[in-house]
This record gives C-alpha cells, sequence and structure tokens, in this order.
C-alpha cells in the first residue's frame, strides 16, 4: 500500500478547499508520498435526510477507512465560533474505532483554517482541531518560525497551522504568504509521514 497523506477538509464557500489544494500541493512537492484529497457531507438539520455516497461536485467523502490507513493527516476547517464546523465534528465523532484500536497512534497530524475576519477565531479553531487527534494519539505538528511568512504575513499563519482570512464574503484571495504557509505545512507533514 503506498503511503498517503490524507487531506481532510470541510467547506462551504470553498476558502478551506483552496488550503486544502494548496496543502496536498506541498504534500505531493515530497518524493514517495501522495495527498489524498477528501471532504465530509453537510450535516442535515432534518434527521431523516441523507447525502448522495458522491458529491456533486469537488474531493470525494472520506471513509473511516480511508483514515486509517493514511500515513498521516492533515486536517482543515473554516471557523465557527472558534471551533471547527459541525460536518468535520460529526465525522470525527464516528472516529471510534479507530480510538479502540490504536489504528492513529504516533501517525503525524497538522490542522488549518479559514476565518473571515483577522480575529475570528483562527488560532482557537487550530487547537481545538488538534484535541480529537491527541486523543487519537497523533503526532501534533505546525509551523516553526524557520517559515519567515509566520513573521511577516498581515493575514493569515499561524505556528499553530496555516490559516487564511477570506474575508466578510469569503471571497477574499489567499494572500502569498498564506500560499507559502499552506504548501510549508504540506511538505512537512509529508516528510514527516514518508520516514
Amino acid at each position: 500500500m503506498s503511503k498517503y497523506v490524507l487531506v481532510l477538509y470541510y467547506s462551504r464557500h470553498g476558502a478551506t478547499k483552496k488550503m486544502a489544494e494548496l496543502v496536498a500541493r506541498g504534500v505531493e512537492s515530497i518524493s514517495g508520498i501522495e495527498a489524498k484529497l477528501r471532504t465530509v457531507p453537510e450535516v442535515s438539520e432534518v434527521c431523516e435526510s441523507t447525502a448522495n455516497i458522491i458529491p456533486d461536485s469537488g474531493a470525494p467523502y472520506v471513509t473511516l477507512e480511508e483514515l486509517g490507513n493514511c500515513s498521516a493527516l492533515a486536517m482543515g476547517s473554516p471557523t465557527r465560533f472558534g471551533n471547527m464546523a459541525a460536518p468535520l465534528k460529526y465525522f470525527l465523532e464516528k472516529t471510534t474505532e479507530h480510538w479502540f484500536s490504536g489504528t492513529l497512534v504516533d501517525k503525524p497530524a497538522a490542522v488549518f483554517t479559514s476565518t473571515s475576519s483577522m480575529h475570528g477565531g483562527q488560532e482557537t479553531t487550530l487547537l481545538t482541531m488538534m484535541i480529537p487527534l491527541l486523543h487519537q494519539g497523533m503526532l501534533i505538528m505546525g509551523l516553526p518560525y524557520t517559515e519567515s511568512d509566520l513573521l511577516s504575513t498581515k493575514t493569515g499563519g499561524s505556528p499553530y497551522g496555516a490559516s487564511h482570512v477570506s474575508g466578510s464574503d469569503g471571497k477574499a484571495p489567499i494572500s502569498e504568504e498564506e500560499k507559502t504557509l499552506c504548501i510549508a505545512l504540506g511538505k512537512r507533514i509529508a516528510r514527516l509521514a514518508g520516514s
């Protein structure tokens, strides 16, 4: 089985999806490891409603098997009141089988997020996304300050993971610093996963 980094994300307006694609680009720049882009379905407010097995567009929905077989995990979510979005949390709450079996223990993990405002909860979202991964026994990694864009960014970027300020309409382009940091996060997790 080939080694891969599962780049798992939820994105409503597309900003987190663009970040996931940049993280995947960083992963795939490292020889011997691939990126597997996956997403999660919306959580329905109607209990009887279920999502199609395959999304209409974009990345396929993740499976528990893909999570268990990954060499590393990079997980992204927009911020919802300083926390990850409900669809991603809902998926994580179904990973008990991996917790019981220890499938994810000692695998590298990293997180990324997007917010509509500079102080919209980027760091709290990154930190709270780490909690279920720590419970799974994963090895959490961020971005070191040797990534000089952390010192110069006027938009997103954090030692806890990559971040992006998408603007109040969710359409602000990803800045050059944010792009560089997303790619750097992908490269870093790929190197750890491949070693």
